[in-house]
């Protein structure tokens, strides 16, 4: 009896590991990172840098937290990086215009929405690929946002409430981390607890499948593109928050570091399998790595470089090393 108790045990660790495989990949690596760049740098574990790092990436983790839905359903979504800037600038537009923030906020929320329900229509109802539905996407509103900005930056003024969204703290903590962790919080949950968030990953594993039972596939697919158009709404606006201003300049590059994050994070890339603390655990790294970098003094020139290899790497490795799990004793 003892000797079957303690088979089932093993066997219940064994499954454990194999299941979360990936996050304690990236974990140890986020743990090293933090190792490695603490040695190096004085300053790198200060209460003010580590802050610091949260505050600036937080538009990223909400963005990277909506993008975990779109991966699962093996989609993907170039466009962040433009909605995010053409939010950013609309954002400034109005409150130029006399708009007070609250109603500006509500606006843009909208906006966000309106911007990835057309493109996940396009996606789920007209059958065009993810990927060049969204290239297309990320042109034509970048397009849009140098066109109402004619290429300049516009200041916002006189907006206080505002600017504590990106600026202010609560009880030392940064508001746009808390609202990004709350933000990580209702995606774990929703991916973890809710119908949807099953029928996510049923259509990411097959949606085929998933339709013929009677699941309302093209809506779910539809839905999470709508949900990354609102978490980019919400990025935009932290960012204007923050800098007190709209830029059509404003997160370049942005998409690159969601989806960097999302994978690094455990989540396939091939859908139906994704894990919102994975992304957590890979925005958090990238964040320190650029933020570790730029306090060694390495070039600027050199940090995307050197940011990139490291990721590669890491993915790489996570890939070969746990993409099967840890196949503890297991023959073959």
């Amino acid at each position: 009896m003892s000797s079957y108790t303690e088979r089932a045990k093993q066997s219940h660790t064994v499954e454990w590991l194999n299941d979360n495989a990936q996050v304690l990949s990236i974990t140890l690596f986020f743990v090293a990172c933090m190792a490695f760049f603490g040695a190096l740098s004085e300053s790198f574990l200060t209460a003010g840098n580590l802050l610091n790092v949260l505050r600036q990436a937080a538009p990223v983790l909400i963005v990277a937290v909506a993008m975990t839905f779109v991966i699962m359903t093996a989609g993907i979504d170039l466009a962040v990086g433009s909605t995010v800037a053409l939010i950013n600038a609309l954002a400034a537009i109005m409150m130029a215009n006399g708009f007070d923030w609250i109603p500006t906020l509500i606006t843009m929320l909208v906006a966000g929405a309106i911007v990835g329900l057309l493109q996940g229509w396009f996606i789920s109802f007209q059958g065009i690929a993810a990927f060049i539905v969204t290239l297309a996407g990320m042109s034509i509103l970048r397009g849009v946002a140098l066109y109402i900005t004619a290429g300049y930056s516009i200041p916002i003024k006189d907006q206080p409430g505002f600017f504590w969204l990106g600026r202010g703290t609560l009880a030392g903590i940064p508001v746009p981390a808390i609202i990004a962790t709350l933000f990580a919080v209702l995606g774990f949950i929703v991916m973890r607890n809710t119908r949807y968030g099953r029928r996510v990953v049923a259509v990411g594993s097959n949606l085929e499948a998933a339709r013929r039972v009677g699941m309302p596939a093209r809506w779910i697919v539809c839905s999470v593109y709508m949900m990354s158009g609102i978490a980019c709404a919400l990025a935009g606006l932290l960012i204007a928050a923050r800098l007190g201003s709209g830029s059509s300049n404003a997160a370049v590059g942005f998409e690159m570091q969601v989806i960097a994050a999302v994978v690094l994070g455990g989540t396939s890339l091939m859908g139906g399998r994704g894990s919102i603390l994975g992304t957590v655990l890979g925005t958090l790294t990238i964040s320190i790595i650029g933020n570790g970098l730029i306090l060694l003094h390495v070039s600027p020139f050199l940090t995307q470089i050197v940011t990139g290899v490291i990721i590669l790497v890491a993915i790489w490795m996570n890939t070969r090393l746990f993409g099967g799990g840890f196949k503890i004793g297991k023959k073959g």
